[in-house]
């Protein structure tokens, strides 16, 4: 089996040791129940690298694919409260420290004064942290997908529900067994994908 132009020097290594990733294998359904269900089934059956796309979020479907909380909220706490602190720690550096000056008898570190500028700095970081944490965990940017060239995809994003079996699942690597799974869980069509 072949990298191909988009291989990994991870696929490389599993080529080598005789673990490739099985082919990917996608299966197509007419209603977001019949997905969620397929899900659960191939779930149960002990596939793992199974992944579920829909025009909409399908209620059960995360919690089947075993997706638990993100962290992205604990990310972007953390972002904020370094945007708060660097924001803060700025101010304070270049009016109590650095350079003070006496305006008006106030004091050097005028914590009032300091709010709004921390506050900015506070949601600046958070909002870049969050927007980072969630490219990361999308693992995008990805110019190309595999699934993207198979024909009647698009319509994932319109009226079509799709799962894809495959990867580094080692359950996979029957393809004729995967394919009969597939089709017995009421799929409208399974494609291999190349």
């Amino acid at each position: 089996m072949s990298r191909g132009p988009h291989g990994t020097a991870r696929d490389a290594r599993d080529e080598a040791r005789g673990d490739a990733p099985a082919p990917l294998q996608l299966a197509e359904f007419a209603t977001g129940d019949e997905l969620r269900a397929a899900v659960e089934r191939l779930r149960a059956l002990g596939y793992r690298d199974v992944e579920a796309y829909s025009p909409y979020p399908v209620p059960g479907v995360a919690e089947a694919l075993g997706r638990g909380r993100g962290g992205i909220p604990l990310v972007t706490l953390l972002g904020g409260l370094a945007g708060a602190a660097i924001g803060y720690g700025v101010q304070w550096y270049t009016q109590a420290w650095s350079y003070p000056l006496n305006i008006g008898g106030r004091p050097s570190n005028a914590v009032p004064a300091f709010i709004p500028a921390t506050f900015e700095a506070t949601v600046l970081c958070a909002a870049l942290a969050a927007f980072l944490a969630l490219l990361a965990g999308l693992r995008l940017p990805r110019l190309w997908h595999p699934e993207l060239g198979v024909p009647g995809f698009e319509r994932a994003t319109v009226d079509r529900f799709w799962v894809r079996v495959g990867g580094r699942d080692r359950r996979a690597a029957d393809v004729a067994l995967t394919r009969r799974e597939l089709e017995g869980l009421g799929a409208v069509r399974v494609v291999e994908v190349a």
